[in-house]
């Protein structure tokens, strides 16, 4: 009983202050950021007036067009918008819930199979990781996506531990709503689920075989499902942003999949825009600051902790795990290094949860074995790696070099093997210490920041774009917004919007973020003409005049910042604005064009 003590301790405290630190550290300040991505804002915002809009994610309340992806993501803060009111926190405090929840599921993964220390390490890799703090305080589809995903995970090792068939259809519907979150994205985990349930259930070949068919069939209906009924809607239903054709099949093969692969993304900002593709991306300017602090030692850790498992049986549930972890971060991590279409650095967060499971799954059988010479230079070597990573990621003189030297003193004495055990232990207790302040000081420093706009980063507001910083932080202002930010109109033209007048659209303007500002402030339906570049075909210029024709949109806010049609999209937007712009008189409002339809 006096053995089990200790445990038992770590397990009652442990827990309940990583969730609670992770809860501080998410929801901390959240209303600084405002709307944060007014896109989706937008989308929730009307999902909260219109049950239609909120089935479609349609980006106003009046069904003009969606959001580029599909809308499992708007579900949930359009649910929380109509409970509890549109705002800033209603919007944003569920994606800090679902950090505080992915944690949680992945310390009771890494658990099951490693122990509680490696749950716990892994948990708080993940809770300081800094693209996490940014996206699980931000309302992009992806704080849902890496919490189905994790969940997904969870699923598969309850499923491996016993071929539970129940288990492992569990993990396809988690699979099948992340794609319904960020489409053909959540596909990514899907080698790794599989290949770690083929490799160690116990059971018969054909039974893991027709439980992975069952799980792959579970994929398809609980992802499939919206994606018939918006192809066979009977009646009149939102243009399917982002495709030009009106198609959500379109979408999810073209501009959000192998579009993604190839930089062919019709409708696009053109090819050739997002860098330099190679296995060196994670590590560079733009990504490194986000995510790569840990994922060298998660490669290293990871490789050894799997070679230690040589001789096992197949159904040894360490391995199957690294299986798991290892696949999903091998997978997803190739893919984001060679894609050579749209990325940001904010999706690496799906990194994040594989990486935490690898350090703690792969410290901790080293761990075990750290009397042993060469695991303990493996432990060093990573302490090591980390530690110079570190330095150069950093941006505060004072804390890298205490980083740096802390870090390889500590690497040092961890190669002895006549150092006492407590000593041992004390040394790595200074090793997590050293490898995690770099990463959690950056993630105290994106807690700290107002985050808004399409393309945020997370770091330390002094660090610049080159140095993988804070992107997309707007200060205040009025005009016109533009492609990646939303506008902040003024009294005058907020009243404006909100004199309703019966018309179906206050405002119509060219561009999906310029009409989330406008319709946010104003509360009343404002067309995004082009979707979110502006070049989606909705509407054509002839529906549009029919539609002014008929007295169902008021005002028409000029154009501008908007991309181009040179990877192929419509100019549909363009053609409505030249046409309004030679129709109608202007006016200015709060130094913005307006053009009054009604008049």
């Amino acid at each position: 009983m006096t053995t089990l003590a200790p445990v038992r301790t770590r397990t009652r405290v442990g827990l309940p202050v990583l969730l609670l630190g992770t809860a501080v550290l998410y929801l901390w300040g959240l209303g600084a950021s405002g709307w944060a991505n007014a896109y989706y804002s937008a989308a929730a915002q009307a999902g909260a007036m219109d049950w239609q809009a909120l089935l479609f994610g349609s980006t106003d309340p009046a069904n003009s067009i969606t959001i580029d992806k599909t809308p499992a993501s708007v579900w949930v803060m359009g649910l929380s918008a109509r409970l509890f009111g549109v705002s800033s926190w209603s919007i944003l405090v569920p994606q800090a819930l679902m950090g505080v929840a992915a944690v949680w599921l992945l310390y009771a993964a890494v658990r099951r199979v490693a122990g509680e220390a490696a749950g716990l390490l892994a948990g708080v890799v993940l809770a300081l990781t800094p693209v996490a703090v940014l996206m699980f305080r931000f309302n992009n589809p992806d704080a849902l996506l890496v919490l189905l995903l994790v969940a997904g995970a969870y699923a598969v090792t309850r499923a491996t531990e016993t071929a539970s068939w129940r288990w492992l259809a569990l993990a396809g519907v988690c699979v099948g709503f992340a794609f319904l979150t960020k489409m053909l994205q959540a596909f990514l985990v899907l080698p790794a689920f599989g290949a770690a349930y083929l490799l160690a259930a116990p059971t018969a070949l054909r039974s893991r075989l027709a439980h992975l068919a069952a799980a792959a069939g579970a994929v398809v209906v609980s992802g499939g499902w919206w994606i018939l009924l918006v192809e066979l809607w009977p009646g009149e239903r939102p243009y399917i942003g982002g495709s030009q054709q009106d198609s959500v099949l379109e979408l999810t093969v073209g501009y959000n999949g192998l579009g993604r692969l190839t930089g062919e993304e019709v409708g696009s900002v053109g090819p050739g825009s997002w860098g330099r593709t190679g296995w060196w991306r994670l590590l560079g300017d733009e990504m490194g600051g986000q995510v790569a602090w840990l994922l060298p030692a998660a490669v290293v850790l990871g490789t050894a902790a799997v070679w230690l498992t040589r001789g096992q049986p197949r159904t040894d549930p360490t391995r199957a795990a690294l299986v798991l972890w290892g696949g999903w971060l091998l997978v997803t991590a190739l893919v984001f290094s060679y894609m050579n279409g749209i990325i940001h650095a904010y999706y690496t967060v799906a990194l994040v949860p594989a990486i935490g499971a690898l350090v703690g799954v792969g410290a901790m059988s080293l761990w075990r074995s750290r009397f042993d010479p060469l695991a303990g230079a493996v432990l060093a070597g990573a302490v090591a790696i980390s530690s110079i990573l570190a330095y150069v990621l950093l941006t505060d003189t004072a804390l890298r070099i205490l980083v740096l030297v802390g870090g390889l003193a500590a690497a040092a004495l961890l190669l002895p093997t006549d150092l006492p055990d407590r000593a041992r232990k004390g040394v790595a207790g200074l090793a997590a210490v050293m490898v995690l302040l770099g990463p959690a000081s950056w993630s105290v420093a994106t807690a700290a920041t107002p985050h808004t706009g399409a393309i945020p980063a997370a770091g330390p507001a002094t660090a610049g774009p080159g140095s993988g910083g804070p992107g997309g932080t707007a200060g205040p202002g009025g005009g016109m917004g533009g492609l990646l930010d939303a506008p902040t109109p003024g009294a005058e033209l907020v009243a404006l919007l909100r004199d309703d007048d019966g018309y179906t659209w206050a405002a119509a303007t060219v561009g999906s973020n310029n009409a989330a500002g406008y319709q946010l402030a104003g509360g009343a339906a404002v067309m995004a003409v082009g979707g979110f570049n502006g070049t989606d075909p909705s509407p054509t210029l002839t529906e549009f005049q029919a539609l002014v024709h008929s007295g169902r949109i008021h005002y028409f806010i000029g154009d501008a910042g908007m991309s181009s049609t040179s990877s192929g999209g419509s100019d549909a937007g363009a053609q409505i604005a030249d046409w309004v712009a030679q129709t109608y008189p202007a006016a200015t409002v709060d130094g913005v064009t307006v053009y009054d339809l009604g008049a």
